[in-house]
């Protein structure tokens, strides 16, 4: 069974990517409202996809996602940004900090789902 982190500040978008990401199977959601809360549920527990909001009034994706990349334990985790920020420049950023996948919203139901998979399935970076 697979477990994922859904990261958003908002309680429609956690519940709107669950739904999405039904396909997937034997899956376990975990959510998350902020990026501190992202990274306790990160440090007490194992995952398997992270998916990521950038925009949080505490700690953003990119704190987050720079957080768990620094981490030995978590160094290969996926992390799946989604964001409202879909310019090349934040792209480019998010990439460069250890993001997996980026993918702007609004996004198709079959988009967020074909890029948990393809990141689910994907074998982990060497060390």
């Amino acid at each position: 069974m697979n477990k994922v982190l859904i990261v958003d500040d908002s309680k429609l978008m956690r519940e709107m990517v669950a739904a999405c990401l039904q396909p997937l199977g034997e899956v376990e959601f975990v959510f998350a409202e902020t990026g501190l809360e992202a990274i306790e549920r990160l440090a007490l527990a194992g995952f398997d996809l992270v998916v990521l909001d950038l925009d949080m009034p505490d700690l953003g994706g990119l704190e987050v996602t720079e957080f768990v990349r620094a981490q030995d334990r978590l160094r290969g985790l996926p992390i799946l940004i989604v964001t409202t920020r879909g310019d090349a420049e934040s792209r480019a950023r998010l990439m460069g900090a250890g993001a997996s996948s980026f993918l702007a919203k609004p996004f198709e139901p079959q988009a967020i789902l074909a890029q948990a998979r393809q990141l689910l399935h994907a074998e982990p970076p060497s060390a």
